[in-house]
């Protein structure tokens, strides 16, 4: 048996399958280490999404073998990278002792097995599939986990590989889902944040018909559920239904996270996405009659062929119909895309040029949802201490892609306390309180 340390790449979705593999190890004798300086087994779990997300993964390998020069006697190469770039990958990298595709995720105890005896492994054949039979060893560090809901997409947007990468859409039965969560619970969970590629469309493919709704009134009537978060919500996919359930249901964080990528027609047509400007102005018009929403999103600058106007266009729209939280990136082109193919790409500077005005508006969009914030009392979840000041999250930030909530004299809480806090100062991104 050895100690076993994880490098997790990449979104929320692998995060998931790197604790999977951890629970795998763990169940097999392996001891879980935090730091790969006392590891003799280091995992790096790649993202190989777009090409910065790329050249993360390669680092991080590169950074991890040089501890082969001390105590690791074996490095393994798992994830989407690992996928898409296999055969490359052992061809380049030969201080990677194995490199496993998502279909491998159950074959992790054999690699590090075969790895330690100084067997070579490659493989990425196979399907992916969930290890329902792992306990997942929790790598957030507080008092939430993701929950995987599904994987793979069937959107088949013209510039995302992930349909190459994960494969078609497929759900996870609903009573597998259920078992999880309460599981997740049971090892002191507060928080379960709902992922996939699309969590709207789950259960489509099990089920014949879209079953998020369903899904969450059953997680809502677990008594060991306390905060459920749903994050990549597709705007076609809103019903009011839905909508009124997330608003009115107190187990639901109030808070949409709609990927919208752009806003302008003839962009958003393009990018093969489902639904154009009058479908996302009217949903978020929506929203806000219905109040009480917290909303994020994010939007692609510089797709290929994106002019002046329509880059324009989409600023003015997000000036006009605010979202209170909001990522902008530059458009990477990747290979085995639609829009990776056009030969009228944007230059890269002009795409982080025009990202980067989206940010600079986008600040004092958030500065003011903030400050409006002030005076008014919140449930925050505490999740450490910081110089004095403990700090945590409420039902309108998520955690990791939004801001903190800080409280200053405060003594003697625990992370996974919920405490009510009175806001008091508006930053950017983050706020101060006090308890209530």
């Amino acid at each position: 048996m050895a100690k076993v340390g994880m490098v997790s790449l990449g979104c929320a979705k692998n995060r998931v399958d790197a604790e999977l593999m951890l629970g795998l190890l763990k169940r097999e004798g392996h001891e879980i280490v935090a730091e790969p300086s006392l590891a003799e087994v280091i995992i790096v779990n790649t993202c190989g999404f777009i090409e910065a997300a790329k050249q993360e993964s390669i680092d991080a390998i590169l950074e991890m073998a040089d501890y082969k020069r001390e105590g690791c006697r074996a490095l393994i190469v798992t994830g989407c990278l690992s996928q898409r770039y296999g055969e490359e990958l052992a061809a380049e990298m030969p201080e990677a002792d194995a490199i496993l595709g998502l279909g491998q995720t159950e074959g992790i105890a054999e690699a590090v097995r075969k790895a330690l005896l100084g067997e070579k492994t490659l493989n990425t054949s196979g399907a992916y599939r969930y290890a329902e039979s792992a306990e997942r060893v929790l790598s957030t560090g507080g008092p939430y986990a993701y929950l995987k809901v599904s994987d793979g997409c069937s959107n088949r947007c013209s510039y995302c590989a992930i349909p190459s990468i994960r494969g078609p859409h497929r759900s996870r039965p609903m009573e597998e889902i259920l078992r999880e969560a309460k599981s997740l619970c049971a090892q002191g969970v507060k928080e379960l944040v709902l992922v996939a590629q699309d969590t709207t469309r789950y259960g489509i493919d099990l089920y014949g018909e879209p079953r998020l709704e369903e899904l969450l009134r059953a997680l809502c009537a677990l008594p060991e559920t306390t905060w459920i978060r749903v994050l990549y919500c597709y705007p076609d996919m809103l019903s009011d239904s839905l909508l009124l359930l997330m608003r009115d249901e107190p187990k639901i964080c109030p808070y949409l996270d709609i990927p919208l990528q752009h806003l302008h027609d003839k962009v958003l047509h393009e990018m093969n996405r489902h639904g154009g400007h009058e479908l996302i102005d009217g949903l978020l018009r929506k929203i806000r009659g219905l109040g009480g929403f917290a909303l994020r999103s994010t939007v692609i600058c510089g797709f290929p062929g994106e002019s002046d106007e329509e880059f324009e266009f989409m600023l003015r729209s997000l000036k006009e119909q605010p979202i209170d939280r909001l990522g902008a990136f530059a458009y990477s082109q990747e290979e085995g895309t639609g829009a990776g193919l056009r030969e009228d790409q944007v230059p890269v500077k002009l795409r982080k040029s025009r990202a980067g005005r989206v940010m600079r508006q986008q600040k004092a969009i958030s500065r003011a949802f903030n400050r409006a914030r002030v005076g008014s009392e919140v449930e925050v979840l505490i999740e450490g201490e910081e110089l004095g000041l403990y700090f945590g999250r409420s039902r309108w930030e998520a955690p990791e892609i939004d801001g903190l909530i800080y409280i200053e004299l405060a003594e003697g809480l625990r992370i996974g306390d919920i405490v009510r806090v009175k806001l008091t100062k508006a930053k950017e991104y983050d706020m101060l309180g006090v308890l209530a």
